[in-house]
């Protein structure tokens, strides 16, 4: 999908890449150095299913409510935050783009419309760490590879600049990070 333009300019900066890449601990980190950052929707939305006392394997069966229900939590996510502010999002609104091509879900119309809603200031794709598997990520090294791929293609076709951080240890990956954003901020 190329995409051209979008409604709304952000000084907000992505963190993405496949499953396995370190985006929550770079966020992490980055929160404890003060910015503004958001959550990772995919496993807050499990958790909130798992709340409500559905198990895992119950929540992924039906992909296409498991992709709304996350699409949903991201586009409000987003929709409530300041484009004016420096954020650093753990995933966003074309992530759910990537993954429905992966599960080869058809885009519906809240798709599209949320893919034009944002343009977002940088797009940092972190390289793939080592596989590592929990209760909520369950997909092997070559669905990783195939959904980290999809993802990089789908950013590609934004016009945002994109930075691919390479595997460092987490605070050279956040003071590359860091680096590459200072000269924007100050």
């Amino acid at each position: 999908m190329e995409r051209s333009k979008c409604k709304i300019q952000t000084n907000w900066y992505v963190l993405t890449g496949g499953p396995c890449t370190g985006k929550t601990t770079m966020v992490n980190m980055l929160a404890t150095q003060g910015y503004k950052t958001t959550i990772e929707h995919a496993r807050h939305y499990i958790d909130s299913q798992r709340e409500n006392g559905e198990n895992v394997e119950e929540i992924r069966a039906n992909k296409k409510k498991f992709q709304e229900g996350v699409l949903d939590m991201q586009i409000e996510e987003e929709m409530g935050l300041n484009p004016q502010d420096t954020v650093f999002l753990d995933r966003a609104i074309p992530d759910a783009m990537a993954y429905y091509q992966f599960l080869n879900l058809e885009y519906d119309k809240k798709l599209l419309d949320a893919m034009e809603l944002f343009c977002y200031k940088k797009i940092f794709i972190l390289d793939r760490l080592p596989l590592v598997n929990d209760y909520a990520r369950r997909e092997d090294i070559e669905e990783q590879t195939r959904i980290h791929n999809l993802i990089i293609k789908v950013y590609e076709s934004l016009p945002c600049p994109t930075v691919f951080v390479p595997v460092l240890s987490p605070v050279e990956r956040m003071n590359f990070i860091i680096d590459n954003i200072i000269t924007k901020l100050g």
